[in-house]
């Protein structure tokens, strides 16, 4: 029988050319309106458990919400087809990184090392493609296997670049057949990381690696990371390292590093800030990481690991004390160990211990003694808690005057702790956040992960189905290694994974228009970093496992990015049979599903029952064979 609904459609295609074209186009222009009045009306700010909506506007806004599903429909009948799918990008596109198109910025005009730095206003406009993996590419070993072997096909470094990489690379690893293999006995031109741990522990004046959480070190900000063997020991130490790492075309330490599953990120210490606050990392370590550290007047790169440094932090330096630096004459020549040290004097470090070719500097705890510097000494910022996205370098101390201003020693070692994170931020970031929101949205994350879980099993385990009576498999589930929040918030996802003994790392993504909760994330132990989803992210493609967005998309609605792009983004920096998890309202998770398709991703629509607006699009990507 022909619905009545079909028959007025009918009636339309059977209008005069101009007339239908006419119609369609102002049934278009009043969905659209439909659709974005809720999505911009909406407060972002508010909790994910508090949508209890009066009835009187509930079925209101259900009607508008069918009319944006409708007018995808309507859009689709009258085009004659379903939406077309992006085309697959060609091989140069395998490992390009948007924003560091080192060419392009040459072009520009930029230089003296600027032209190195992400420079995502140089974007220009490319096809809008789906990029296809290395024709090598395989699925990852599962974790912890995959953290000391992997494919070496995954990766954009050649046979050749690894045998000239000289006797240090042939340490850390193994080239063997399609495999590369590390060794994490060598991971450094040392006596071995554990080793080297050991000795780092003792500068601090403890008696093993293993006491590092107790003096307060949880996180660690590791720069030129090599192949991430120091950031996996790391990580068997329950501590979180984040790798940075300058862009590189080929061999990429970052690409290494996130390939064995390992946090990390492309960064630069050179012209920018990190998109980190102030006060972030209980430690920052520099094992011979190419950063000439007084190449700048008023050890700006200097300032900028004090700024990402917490108070009673510590700064190691691993180099040769007898490599020549500059032109001067052998007699005058000196280390970059004796200038660091002669700088960080003016910012309050002081030289802890030195044993080999390893120096530890730690910030000072007491914000009173900057004031009790010499006049001539370098200046303080006058700056509050300020969001610093990619911001030019200041040649001024930050921080000091941050209500986070809190010793490591004086932190709770244990990550997570609510009762610790509670006596802590509510000096300075309850002020606007109430502890019971903070409470509500941990309870409304503990019992997420476990629906999330509940319906991520079967589909994960579709090639493996349990037997009646077998238990849930251990970690790491199927491969996820890692996750991404991309709106992380509070960082909840993070510590329900680790309250439920899931293994997957998360990078805690805070979007910079939203409201910065990034310092309380980073308080907790965890990763993060802030980043505007308007842009490309600071990764190599294929390197998340899973991507999760709760109301992600009725916030960029409002910051006018274009969703077509972030879809093409995520799915960039999301590995082959990965997962997506989205969460928001009915009328976007619909517009959502028409954007996987036409991605690839194979995806489906879950009502959660509750009886409120809130639907799952839960994805995968599937693996493109060449």
């Amino acid at each position: 029988m022909t619905s009545p609904w079909y028959k007025s459609v009918a009636s339309v295609f059977g209008l005069r050319p101009r007339i239908k074209g006419l119609l369609f186009f102002i049934l278009g222009v009043v969905a659209l309106l439909t659709i974005l009045s809720p999505l911009t009306s909406t407060s972002y700010e508010a909790s994910t458990s508090s949508r209890l909506v009066p009835n009187i506007y509930s079925n209101y806004r259900r009607i508008k919400e069918q009319a944006a599903v409708d007018y995808l429909d309507l859009r689709s009948l009258s085009l004659g087809t379903s939406l077309k799918e992006f085309p697959l990008c060609g091989k140069e596109r395998e490992s390009y990184v948007p924003c560091y198109n080192v060419t392009g910025n040459l072009l520009a005009g930029l230089q003296e090392g600027d032209e190195l730095d992400r420079h995502c206003e140089f974007e220009r406009e490319k096809e809008r493609c789906v990029v296809r993996p290395p024709r090598d590419y395989k699925i990852p070993l599962r974790w912890p296997l995959g953290r000391d072997i992997i494919w070496s096909g995954n990766v954009k470094i050649t046979k050749d670049q690894f045998l000239s990489s000289g006797t240090v690379t042939t340490r850390l690893m193994l080239l063997e057949e399609n495999q590369i293999t590390f060794h994490s006995e060598d991971g450094l031109v040392f006596d071995g990381v554990k080793d080297y741990a050991r000795q780092i522990a003792e500068m601090i004046g403890l008696g093993s690696d293993t006491e590092f959480a107790q003096a307060g070190v949880r996180t660690v900000l590791d720069i030129g990371c090599g192949f991430g063997s120091f950031g996996a020991h790391l990580v068997s130490l329950k501590l979180m390292p984040i790798c940075i790492a300058k862009y590189e075309a080929t061999g990429s330490q970052v690409q290494l590093a996130l390939e064995r599953g390992l946090p990390a990120m492309i960064g630069n210490f050179f012209s920018k800030q990190l998109p980190y606050p102030a006060l972030s990392f209980d430690m920052v370590h520099c094992a011979q990481c190419g950063i000439t550290w007084d190449i700048k007047e008023d050890a700006m790169l200097l300032l900028e690991v004090d700024r990402v440094l917490k108070p009673g932090g510590y700064f190691v330096l691993t180099s040769p004390t007898n490599k020549a630096q500059g032109n001067l004459p052998d007699t005058k020549k000196t280390s970059i160990s004796t200038r660091v040290n002669e700088l960080s004097k003016k910012i309050c470090w002081s030289l802890t211990a030195q044993q080999d070719e390893s120096f530890l500097w730690q910030k000072t705890a007491d914000s009173n003694c900057y004031s009790s510097r010499s006049q001539d000494s370098i200046p303080l910022c006058k700056d509050g808690e300020s969001v610093p996205y990619y911001h030019p370098l200041v040649p001024c101390i930050s921080g000091t005057t941050s209500k986070r201003w809190i010793p490591i020693q004086s932190r709770s070692a244990a990550a997570g702790s609510t009762s610790s994170e509670l006596e802590i931020h509510g000096k300075y970031l309850f002020h606007c956040i109430k502890p019971e929101e903070f409470l509500e949205d941990t309870q409304v994350w503990k019992s997420a992960l476990k629906n999330y879980w509940s319906l991520l099993t079967p589909l994960i385990f579709s090639d493996h189905p349990k037997r009646p009576g077998d238990e849930d498999p251990l970690p790491p589930f199927n491969m996820i290694r890692n996750v991404m929040d991309m709106n992380a918030r509070f960082g909840n996802l993070n510590s329900a994974l680790l309250e439920q003994g899931k293994s997957a790392w998360v990078m805690n993504v805070v979007p910079v228009n939203a409201r910065n909760t990034l310092p309380i994330i980073l308080d907790r132990g965890f990763a993060g970093v802030l980043h505007d989803w308007c842009e490309p992210f600071p990764t190599y493609p294929r390197t998340y496992d899973m991507l999760h967005a709760n109301e992600l998309l009725t916030h960029l609605s409002s910051e006018r990015c274009s969703i077509m792009d972030l879809f093409l983004e995520m799915d960039r920096i999301l590995r082959p049979e990965g997962w997506v998890v989205i969460s928001d309202k009915l009328g976007v998770i619909e517009m959502a599903r028409a954007m996987a398709t036409r991605v690839r991703w194979e995806a489906r629509v879950i009502d959660l029952q509750d009886g409120s607006d809130q639907r799952l699009l839960v994805c995968q990507k599937p693996f493109l064979k060449k």
